[in-house]
């Protein structure tokens, strides 16, 4: 299955992402459960807003933007597909 780079924006602070993630994952385990939420990285800016770079593995690109739509409360910057991962482990010096 295809594994995504989903990168948004929130309209909510740090505080309220707890609920955001709660409601996130009650979604995919109900109207998405094709979609597995693999991690998520968590910026906030210097106004206090949340940014997210979260990894899904998903049938289709228009699948994670539907789960998107309904979670709410953000603007989607960009959806990359992720065709490989490298660590530093894979450039020996």
């Amino acid at each position: 299955m295809t594994r995504y780079l989903v990168i948004r924006q929130f309209e909510v602070g740090e505080a309220q992402m707890p609920q955001v993630g709660q409601r996130s994952r009650k979604l995919i385990e109900g109207q998405f459960p094709e979609i597995k939420w693999e991690h998520s990285h968590v910026t906030v800016d210097e106004s206090g807003l949340v940014k997210t770079y979260c990894v899904y593995e998903a049938p289709s690109e228009d699948m994670v933007r539907q789960h998107a739509a309904e979670l709410s409360l953000h603007q989607i910057q960009a959806i990359d597909e992720i065709v490989g991962d490298v660590t530093p482990a894979d450039f020996p010096g």
